[in-house]
């Protein structure tokens, strides 16, 4: 490897060096400190004399006698069926304590790209135990999901609930709610006869050492860290490495999805602090700022990272993703949840509102929304009943909402039978479907058994939205009848 000892700037996490031979974008770099401290690096850019460097350790330490060489390939993860049950940090380096990773490949972080000509359409179901989003907003295997959250709210014990509890078709069937109160991860035993295995890579970014621990906390305690690989990028750490944890996640799900037939879940947080990182390189590297000060091609880099879930054909795994953002100042006309909405299939939202009624999880099903959702529900996949009970709750909770507006300016005297009705419908369905907690972990079965509770406080005929032959099958007379009982016996009083 050629040596230089010819850097002429050092800004923020960015060096400059003059060299006097091509150098190729990407290529990993090495700076030898003179304390003797050795540093990685990436060309960030590379023009004639010229190349930026960001450094992934930070630049303390590194004056202009600082000596650079270029390694000629650009960065690998070290790869093999091993990482699960490992933790390792932003770029790839264990942290837990373990052995050195003996890796069965070194692949590119950048990814290949999937042919769109190759590429599988997602239809087929993944329970997440979450009433909310499996009721409502179901997640399939190859989508990507976002969840929209801000500041304080609890989008990591969702995000950990996830974890521990998400599960294949086959999984689920078997495993189903026999975790319900402990929480507890499926075994590997629990799985479908014939099903591809189920593995987690939980990349975090920018996150404090608090909840760094938090995190590892109930890994442990649940044994989902036997079936997961977690990166952990704390905020402390330099904000260049922060850039390079999910391109080490995904490189990571993608080899255990397509080389080793797992289904494969990706939950990346908080990719807020992964595009603060972009602009602060931005800013360093002078680039003309877009909007909010973001890079212009923000949109691009997200892209990058998102569309690298989905299934090829004739491959058994499956990388799905959850990226989970918080929008600054719970605004999500904000370039990173915008554009994040334009890329992904969908978005499910947590709600301050709900969380301050003590909701948990706070989702909010109106805004919230899964486009593949349609292709992944139904005979085969969940209960044939499903679709018609979503958009049968879907409305009567959207009216109780719109009513309890009403409520404000005219009081519930003044309204009808039928419109109490639909708000005593929408503070059960806070309070009894989507408030679940955070250790409850529901079968789509159970959850649609709840929906069809809910749903029986109405007469039939308000039932427009559900197939009559469901209706005759799943509609609990019982309910209607302790409705009407309650009901009589509130007018007496």
């Amino acid at each position: 490897m050629k040596e230089y000892q010819t850097i002429t700037e050092i800004s923020g996490p960015l060096v400059f060096a003059e060299v006097d031979e091509p150098i190729g974008y990407d290529e990993i770099v090495e700076i030898e400190t003179p304390n003797g401290e050795t540093k990685r690096g990436q060309i960030l850019e590379s023009s004639e004399g010229i190349v930026a460097i960001q450094v992934f350790e930070g630049t303390t330490g590194i004056d202009k006698n600082a000596s650079v060489r270029f390694v000629g390939e650009t960065l690998k993860m070290p790869v093999t069926e091993d990482l699960l049950g490992r933790v390792l940090d932003g770029s790839g380096q264990p942290i837990d304590g373990g052995p050195e990773i003996v890796p069965d490949d070194r692949h590119d972080i950048v990814g290949a790209a999937i042919n769109p000509f190759s590429r599988e359409y997602p239809e087929e179901f993944i329970q997440t135990g979450v009433s909310a989003i499996d009721g409502m907003n179901t997640l399939v295997r190859g989508q990507k999901l976002p969840i929209f959250s801000g500041s304080g709210l609890p989008h990591n014990d969702l995000a950990l609930q996830i974890a521990r509890q998400a599960t294949v078709p086959e999984e689920a069937s078997e495993a189903g709610s026999s975790d319900e109160a402990s929480g507890e991860a499926p075994r590997a035993e629990d799985e479908g006869e014939g099903g591809s295995e189920f593995a987690v890579i939980f990349g975090a970014m920018g996150i404090t050492a608090e909840e760094a621990n938090e995190f590892m906390e109930d890994f442990e305690r649940t044994g989902a860290l036997e079936r997961s690989v977690v990166f952990m990028n704390l905020a402390d750490d330099p904000a260049v490495e922060r850039t390079v944890t999910p391109r080490m996640a995904l490189t990571t799900a993608e080899y255990l999805a397509f080389e080793k037939d797992y289904h494969v879940l990706v939950i990346l947080t908080d990719m807020t602090n992964y595009c603060e990182a972009l602009r602060e390189i931005g800013a360093a590297r002078e680039e003309v700022p877009g909007r909010r000060g973001y890079p212009g091609y923000m949109y691009t880099d997200l892209a990058q990272l998102y569309e690298r879930a989905g299934r090829i054909e004739g491959r058994d795994g499956s990388v799905t993703q959850i990226p989970i953002l918080t929008m600054p100042g719970d605004d999500d006309t904000h370039p990173i949840p915008d554009l994040t909405g334009y890329i992904t299939e969908g978005q499910i939202y947590v709600d301050r509102g709900l969380n301050s009624q003590g909701i948990q999880p706070p989702i909010n099903p109106l805004p919230s929304l899964s486009r593949l959702m349609d292709d992944g529900i139904g005979e085969g996949l969940t209960r044939e009943d499903h679709a018609d009970v979503s958009d049968q709750m879907y409305a009567a909770y959207a009216e109780g909402e719109d009513l309890r507006d009403l409520v404000n300016i005219v009081g519930r005297e003044a309204l009808s039978e039928r419109d109490n009705k639909y708000l005593d419908f929408a503070d059960r369905f806070e309070t009894e479907f989507v408030d679940q907690g955070f250790d409850t972990n529901r079968s789509i079965d159970e959850t649609l058994d709840i929906g069809w509770e809910l749903l029986s406080m109405f007469p039939k005929t308000e039932l427009n939205r559900v197939d009559e032959d469901l209706i005759e099958k799943y509609y609990l007379e019982d309910e209607a009848e302790s409705e009407d009982e309650a009901e009589a016996v509130e007018a007496e009083a």
